[in-house]
């Protein structure tokens, strides 16, 4: 028997697994699971298995979900949401109450149910994914209480459709159900095949608090259940998973107005700078790559590090790495456990193969018996190596190096994806100009892969839009105050021609297009007919040049608020002074709202503020408001001027730059617009306007990858929505109104107009009774 002495100096663990017989009991008992719909389980259809992955064992079998039951669960879910709507905010919010309070009576039963069905350590599952499953129903149980009071006027959705994947099961569930139940929505949720157990279980929860049947529908099965979910009569649909499926279901969604949020793939960015804690930054990447054995959309999969403490920091993490402990998933002593499906560990190695054909050197990574692969990480790799592109999803970084740090920005910001960012730096200046650089969602600064209910999640770019926890979060679920909408008149088809209504003016002007600061005649040139005179008759090409001068206008973004406030009240100011020839070519009513649309946004130009928000203690948590960068704005066919202001100056208030596609049909006034921005010292590219067929238009532009966010009123939706899917932007179709009345301007143009970053910075020592890793 080896002595106490003997371990004290290896620091052997022996086997300390958790017990599982309840659990087996329970799915004994069970037997094959139905659907659970209208507040209670179905009759079991056709079956499949779910295993647990670190043995090959059937644990359970579970029904194939059909597009019918997913007809009777969107049915009943739509039946009970007026019921759950009208309950006041207390009303529901005890529910949620209740939620957080059973969730922590099962924690120990959940933590096993949750890693026997997806393979990840004991360790995780309880410490970390069960306690923020408690911790999203009590902070939605607080949001529910405080909806009305916190955001007035805003209402419930509906019916919610929620896709969750397979590498936080319950976790996930949390995450979409807490906040549609609070807002007052009722849902429709399909867990990933792989993983339906604890989603299955938290059903009979929702059954033993006694929540309304209906409220809370769950359907399992593969994609054509989620194909099936997406093609439902639902108000909104939340998906977490791949960026390939996310793509598809935007495609699908087009036109539909149906509201979407994607939470999408990442290839996230760890950044170790030369003045780092090497030994800190060695643990953040346990933290970050091996946790979850790398199965995290948000995982640090790309190590960057300086040059001058590479060879150091390496030293480091081959000596972590070769401490980390593989193995049983139930053995708390595990820190590395099973890959969930044979399927996704041929595609980890697969691809860890191309790498290394590339002339990538794996170290570490070894394959297993069964569905076990060693942590391990690449290195030698090229930015154009597939190891360094791909979302492995795996326990297998990438390492390479940098020199200075706008060469880190830049490697950090190769990529197509913009979920995460963790950033380790001794200078909390060094720190947090890196996080301002970095194009992703959430940035951790010094840590790494730390969530929070109060913490907004989401991504930038192809890791998606819209937010996940938080204000932020809330506001996805919730409809906006209501508009009195106007049916937009359809703009006639331009036809070029050489002939136009003629001016009174003595001498003939040529109205252009406004790109880059400049007047500049369209590709084709040609022009149409409109009231006044001949427009320019603009093209793919001039979108395309739009695009690039407002992609260099980069100065405007780095503008303070203050500073582009100045910029629109001296727009307002100049206006203002030309009020009588502007309303000689629309009327009185536009140039005024005109004016003070430019007067209000200038106003909240410094205003629209984040927030520092209450989450783990020891952290600062900054929510900043961020633009987009290059917008697409497609201008109502109706008060050409009023319409056109009323859309571009909150993008620019929040320093955005734009192109605009002016009113199809009377375009002049807004062209006129030149003379005044050139004069009130807005920054070339800043502004581009662009005449003609506004669908056609749309189309391209939607379709630009360089444009990061498109509104468009009226017109072809569907088909800008399509082309906006190629690169996963948002699109926003503010109702047509009356343009020049009170409802059109406010906060939610500012809010369309950002997109929200979520910062962590730690600092201090971290309390006592903080309780466990996920508080």
């Amino acid at each position: 028997m080896t002595s106490v002495s003997e371990l004290m100096e290896t620091m052997e663990y022996g086997p300390s697994v958790e017990d599982s017989a309840a659990v087996r009991d329970w799915l004994a008992r069970r037997g094959v699971f139905g659907h659970f719909i209208g507040g209670g389980f179905t009759e079991p259809g056709a079956p499949f298995d779910t295993r647990d992955p670190a043995t090959g064992e059937v644990l359970a079998q579970v029904t194939q979900g059909t597009a019918e039951d997913v007809a009777a669960a969107v049915a009943a879910a739509r039946q009970a949401q007026p019921a759950w709507a009208a309950l006041s905010g207390s009303q529901r919010a005890r529910y949620l109450y209740a939620l957080a309070r059973h969730v922590q009576k099962r924690e120990r039963f959940l933590s096993v149910l949750e890693t026997l069905d997806n393979g990840k350590p004991i360790r995780e599952s309880r410490d970390i994914d069960v306690p923020l499953v408690a911790r999203h129903f009590y902070h939605h149980a607080g949001w529910a209480e405080l909806r009305d009071s916190v955001l007035p006027g805003h209402a419930p959705i509906g019916v919610c459709g929620q896709i969750i994947p397979w590498n936080f099961p319950l976790l996930m569930l949390a995450w979409k159900i807490a906040p549609a139940l609070a807002a007052g929505n009722t849902v429709v949720l399909k867990p990933a095949e792989y993983t339906p157990l604890t989603a299955l279980a938290f059903a009979e929860i929702c059954q033993e608090i006694g929540l309304p049947a209906g409220v809370v529908n769950i359907v399992t099965g593969d994609g054509d259940t989620g194909a099936a979910l997406v093609a439902a009569d639902v108000d909104k649909i939340a998906f977490t998973g791949s960026t390939e499926v996310g793509r598809a279901i935007a495609g699908r969604l087009a036109g539909r107005a149906t509201r979407l949020t994607l939470e999408l793939g990442g290839k996230s960015p760890f950044v170790v700078m030369p003045d780092a804690d090497l030994d800190a930054a060695v643990e953040g990447v346990v933290d970050s790559i091996w946790f979850n054995g790398g199965q995290v959309c948000c995982a640090g999969s790309r190590i960057l590090v300086a040059e001058a403490v590479a060879d150091r920091f390496e030293t480091l993490l081959n000596a972590r790495m070769a401490r980390l402990r593989l193995g049983p998933p139930l053995d708390k002593s595990t820190d590395v456990g099973a890959i969930v499906d044979p399927i996704q560990k041929n595609r980890i190695l697969s691809i860890c193969k191309a790498a290394t054909d590339a002339g990538a050197e794996l170290v570490g990574g070894a394959a297993g018996n069964g569905c076990f692969i060693a942590p391990g990480y690449l290195r030698n790799v090229s930015p154009a190596n597939p190891g360094f592109e791909q979302e492995i999803f795996g326990p297998i970084a990438t390492l390479s190096t940098f020199r200075t740090a706008d060469e880190a920005v830049e490697l950090a910001n190769n990529t197509r994806y913009g979920l995460a960012a963790s950033v380790w730096s001794e200078s909390a200046a060094v720190a947090t100009d890196l996080a301002a650089k970095i194009k992703a969602g959430v940035v951790w600064i010094n840590c790494a892969n730390l969530f929070d209910a109060a913490a907004p999640f989401g991504g930038y770019r192809e890791s998606g839009f819209g937010r996940e926890g938080g204000r932020a979060g809330m506001l996805d679920y919730l409809a906006e105050a209501p508009v009195d909408a106007a049916e937009e008149p359809a703009p006639a088809a331009p036809v070029a021609t050489t002939t136009g209504t003629g001016r009174p003016a003595a001498l003939d002007r040529t109205a252009k297009l406004y790109i880059g600061g400049a007047q500049k005649r369209p590709d084709g040139g040609a022009s149409y007919a409109v009231p006044g005179g001949l427009a320019p008759l603009g093209s793919r090409k001039d979108i395309r040049n739009a695009v690039e001068a407002a992609a260099k206008a980069g100065k405007w973004t780095a503008m303070g608020g203050h500073a582009r406030a100045q910029v629109l009240y001296y727009i307002a100011e100049n206006l203002s002074a030309r009020a009588d020839e502007f309303a000689a070519r629309t009327n009185r009513a536009e140039v005024d709202a005109a004016i003070a649309r430019a007067f209000h946004y200038a106003a909240w130009a410094d205003k629209f503020d984040g927030a520092n928000v209450q989450a783990r203690p020891g952290h600062l948590l900054n929510v900043v408001n961020e633009p987009f960068g290059v917008m697409g704005i497609g201008c109502p066919n109706a008060q050409p001027l009023a319409g056109f202001m009323s859309l571009v100056m909150p993008a620019l208030a929040m320093g955005n730059r734009v192109i605009a596609l002016a009113a199809p049909d009377d375009p002049l006034p807004v062209l006129d617009l030149y003379q005044v921005f050139d004069t009130s010292d807005l920054p070339g590219g800043a502004v581009n306007i662009v005449t003609g067929p506004r669908d056609d238009l749309a189309r391209t532009l939607a379709a630009h990858d360089e444009v990061a966010a498109m509104w468009t009123v009226g017109g072809d939706l569907a088909a800008a929505e399509r082309a906006a899917g190629g690169n996963l932007k948002p699109v926003w179709a503010p109702a047509h109104r009356d343009w020049c009345g009170p409802q059109a301007q406010g906060e939610a143009f500012l809010r369309h107009a950002t997109q929200t970053k979520t910062i962590w910075l730690p600092y201090g020592a971290l309390p006592e009774g903080t309780g466990s890793a996920a508080y």
